[in-house]
């Protein structure tokens, strides 16, 4: 009888959670209580095209000739898009894609990439969204582990597509003239001109997507996000207030969780998407922002950062009052960063906390980081987070550090090469240590796998670092393990300095002294013009520990 309990209070809380999700949808504008049906039809849509596809076809329903993307080659209408990609499902199924088989699709963001990503989704083909920071090794092993059968890509890769089988077919979904590209190259825009556009009929199974990890290890592991419902969309919206009807600026790359999240949910609101000119510049941001009187920007903390170090002018110069919302996530948000946006931007930071695994663990809203700097906010609705520790027991006493699971409606069910995750109590493992203070907000400490043993004491990077980049003359930090014969490990900074700085090494050890403990302050420092990120911001710690000096 004990037993039937907790399974009891389980079901009673995923009712209350799906009445709440329906109540944030409805109030956020994406549920019309007045017209059922159309959720209906949106849901079995996502059952047999996928939710990359159905939103798009949803969109089209609601408002055909509204703006839905914004690139280089000028503005597409949902009606469009919906209309290319049923042109170009056909044109890539006479390359001999077919329902199932497996394509990677590798370009940046524009009307190619989302073209491609509707057309295979509506053929029930399974897309393999790839890194566009890849080197040939790591797009070789990904391929070859995901049995890539055809590849969708940009031009300016070419190269990177040598590491594969010759015999693998290729489309070309961006063109660049620079670039060398074969006269008999076959790109989208072959592919769908003068093909019927009429909707296609659904494939048996939609072929789902995965989705990379950041792979700052190691070659990126594959997350499948085969189905989800349209109402885990208030997982995202509960603590976020991203506009409707308006202008989303997509400054982080749709190729990752943090850009494809917010751009489907951008368009089933009915916004419009500003692509950036391909590859992220700080002041091309400013201006698409200033331009299209954007309510909602999307970026990843590196692009806020360079954003913000762009200097005064350059903000001065751009009228940014229309945004609402700056949406960020990917990795962590640091004190000075949170406070540095709010001056420039107002109160309009949301900082997610998740992962590709488990997706959406908690948002920080500007309230919470004015009153926490540094944290990473409260779960959202449909979200669990508890911390465990090494044995894992559950913590419950504030301040007390222990591993992060969380369970939410998007998180995965394991890896495609069948690995997964550890899994606690039906929450999964994010590879984050953190804690909770005495308001319920959670603090990300730093990730399990960084934690430095300096003379038998416990270093997570994440808090130095943090100390470091208020510094005004420090633009970017990080902090590394490095053998040490007495120590077993010394910590060693990167520090990327601000035109004021006077690169004077202990003087950057005296300021970590004088605000953390000893035991915690780096006896190397190294001052480097740039730390090595992949193209979602992530650091590459391997990296800085391979350097030899």
């Amino acid at each position: 009888m004990l037993d039937v309990i907790p399974e009891s209070l389980d079901r009673l809380r995923a009712v209350a959670d799906l009445a709440r999700g329906v109540n944030v949808l409805r109030k956020r504008g994406l549920m019309n209580p007045l017209r059922p049906d159309q959720l209906v039809r949106l849901s079995r849509r996502a059952d047999r095209f996928g939710p990359f596809a159905a939103t798009v076809m949803h969109g089209a329903d609601l408002h055909a000739g509204a703006p839905a993307i914004v690139d280089e080659r000028g503005t597409l209408s949902f009606g469009d898009i919906d209309r290319q990609s049923n042109a170009l499902a056909r044109g890539l199924a006479t390359t001999g894609i077919a329902p199932g088989d497996v394509v990677a699709v590798l370009s940046r963001d524009h009307r190619g990439m989302v073209l491609a990503m509707l057309a295979l989704g509506k053929l029930g083909a399974r897309m393999v969204l790839m890194n566009t920071g890849f080197a040939k090794p790591q797009f070789a092993d990904v391929a070859a582990r995901e049995r890539v059968s055809a590849v969708l890509h940009d031009s300016e890769f070419t190269g990177v597509l040598d590491a594969v089988p010759g015999d693998i077919p290729r489309v070309l979904t961006w063109v660049d003239d620079a670039d060398d590209v074969a006269p008999n190259a076959v790109t989208i825009d072959d592919l769908l001109a003068g093909r019927a556009s009429d909707p296609v009929p659904a494939p048996a199974k939609p072929g789902g997507m995965v989705i990379l990890t950041s792979g700052t290890t190691g070659t990126p592991k594959g997350a499948p996000r085969d189905t989800a419902s349209p109402l885990v969309s208030a997982q995202f919206l509960d603590r976020v207030p991203l506009p409707r009807d308006n202008t989303i600026v997509m400054a982080a790359p749709i190729f990752h969780g943090t850009g494809l999240s917010q751009f489907l949910l951008g368009l089933g609101l009915g916004n419009k998407i500003v692509f950036q000119q391909r590859k992220f510049n700080a002041e091309q941001t400013l201006r698409n922002v200033a331009e299209h009187r954007a309510a909602t920007l999307v970026v990843v903390p590196t692009m806020l950062q360079r954003i913000l170090d762009v200097g005064p002018e350059i903000l001065a110069a751009y009228d940014t009052s229309s945004l609402r919302v700056i949406f960020c996530a990917g990795s962590s948000v640091s004190p000075d960063l949170s406070r540095r946006a709010a001056e420039i931007f107002g109160e309009v930071l949301y900082n997610l906390y998740g992962s590709t695994e488990v997706a959406v663990a908690a948002v920080a809203t500007p309230a919470d980081m004015r009153t926490a700097p540094g944290t990473v906010g409260k779960p959202p609705v449909g979200c669990r987070v508890a911390v465990y520790d090494a044995d894992r027991n559950l913590i419950t006493e504030p301040g007390v550090v222990g591993t992060i699971f969380v369970s939410s409606g998007l998180s995965f069910a394991g890896y495609t090469d069948g690995a997964n995750k550890e899994i606690v109590d039906g929450k999964l493992s994010s590879g984050d240590v953190g804690h909770f203070d005495s308001n319920g907000l959670l603090f990300v400490d730093g990730r399990d796998d960084d934690m430095i043993v300096s003379g038998g004491e416990n270093v997570f990077p994440l808090e130095v670092e943090n100390l470091l980049v208020q510094r005004p003359d420090v633009h970017d930090a990080a902090v590394v393990g490095v053998e040490d014969q007495d120590f077993g490990k010394r910590l060693r900074a990167f520090i990327v300095p601000g035109p004021d700085s006077r690169r004077d090494p202990q003087e950057i050890r005296d300021f970590v002294k004088a605000n953390l403990a000893r035991h915690k302050v780096p006896r190397d420092v190294v001052f480097m013009d740039e730390l090595p990120r992949n193209a979602t911001g992530k650091l590459l710690r391997n990296k800085l520990t391979a350097i030899q000096f």
